[in-house]
């Protein structure tokens, strides 16, 4: 059985045991999507939302929530991330925001699951800020864009 899994030698779940790896720079960068009516998007883009700046807000709960992926995704190791970076794009032709994550470490575990958590707790964010307004918003898709760093080695999604 791999040692790079999630399932022990008992069939158990546990977190993997990553002492052996080497430390190198990981890098992964993910992206989400969350498409509303035109209204709602004009909205956030000229700042006239009541509950304030929802771009702000959403980067702000993105970059916290890459900082605690730990917490939320079980097995997931503690990490120090190194940097953390969460754009949000306007994007009126498609009536949706782009949410692209960034995150960054030297260590010796990935860093896919804190950009992708990023990602997806943007989009919640801009939906909770925005459901008065406009319920039937949808989120995703959620992706993995590229990752570098580590023995897996690196990946990058096709556009």
């Amino acid at each position: 059985m791999s040692t790079l899994t999630h399932i022990n030698a008992s069939g158990d779940a546990h977190m993997v045991d990553v002492s052996d790896k080497a430390e190198t720079v990981r890098e992964a960068r993910a992206e989400a999507f969350v498409t509303m009516a035109a209204s709602t998007l004009e909205m956030i883009i000229k700042g006239d939302h009541h509950k304030g700046d929802v771009f702000a807000t959403a980067r702000i709960a993105g970059i916290q929530a890459a900082k605690k992926t730990w917490d939320l995704i079980p097995l997931c190791h503690p990490l120090l991330l190194t940097k953390v970076e969460v754009k949000l794009e306007a994007q009126p032709e498609n009536n949706r925001v782009r949410i692209e994550t960034l995150c960054r470490l030297q260590g010796k575990t990935g860093v896919e699951m804190e950009a992708l958590t990023a990602a997806s707790v943007a989009a919640l964010t801009i939906y909770d800020m925005c459901k008065a307004v406009q319920k039937d918003m949808v989120l995703g898709p959620i992706r993995l864009l590229a990752k570098s760093g580590g023995k897996s080695g690196d990946f990058k999604a096709e556009q």
